[in-house]
């Protein structure tokens, strides 16, 4: 009987090894699951941080850009609103000197085609300096789009 027991006792110690060895194993692999788990996570959130800082440098950008634009786009309005004026005086005071309604109309008339000639030619300006502020606001805001739409591409 105390072979059997020896025996049982040898079996009971080799199990008891074999589950050790096991459940270090399994701590092992949980351990390092853990770790890469954690170490993809940071790395993501880096990348989102990343992301997010770009993000608000583009909108800034853009912000920036647009306000320019009102910015040139009210100046070249004041600027057009004052030479309209002072042409508007010029005109009233040249058609008041008029000798004969003949030269009174030719005046008016004169000064209506030169007036609408220059207004034409603001509307022209200041569409341009609108387009000109919309694509450059737009711009960075495009550039960060294309950006992302690549990366995630390529993390496909």
């Amino acid at each position: 009987m105390t072979d059997a027991v020896e025996t049982v006792k040898k079996s009971v110690e080799k199990n008891t090894a074999a589950a050790q060895v096991q459940a270090e194993k399994v701590q092992a692999a949980g351990t390092k699951v853990l770790r890469e788990g954690l170490e993809k996570t940071t790395a993501s959130m880096t990348e989102l941080s990343a992301q997010s800082k770009q993000n608000l440098e583009a909108l800034t950008a853009s912000a920036t850009a647009a306000q320019k634009g009102a910015e040139a786009l009210s100046k070249q309005a004041l600027e057009y609103s004052k030479t309209s004026w002072e042409h508007s005086v010029a005109a009233a005071q040249t058609i008041a000197q008029a000798r004969s309604v003949q030269e009174m109309i030719e005046l008016q008339t004169n000064y209506a085609k030169s007036a609408m000639e220059v207004y034409m030619s603001e509307v022209t300006k200041m569409t341009e300096i609108m387009t000109s502020s919309v694509k450059d606001s737009f711009k960075p805001i495009n550039e960060r789009m294309t950006a992302s739409v690549e990366k995630l591409q390529a993390a496909r």
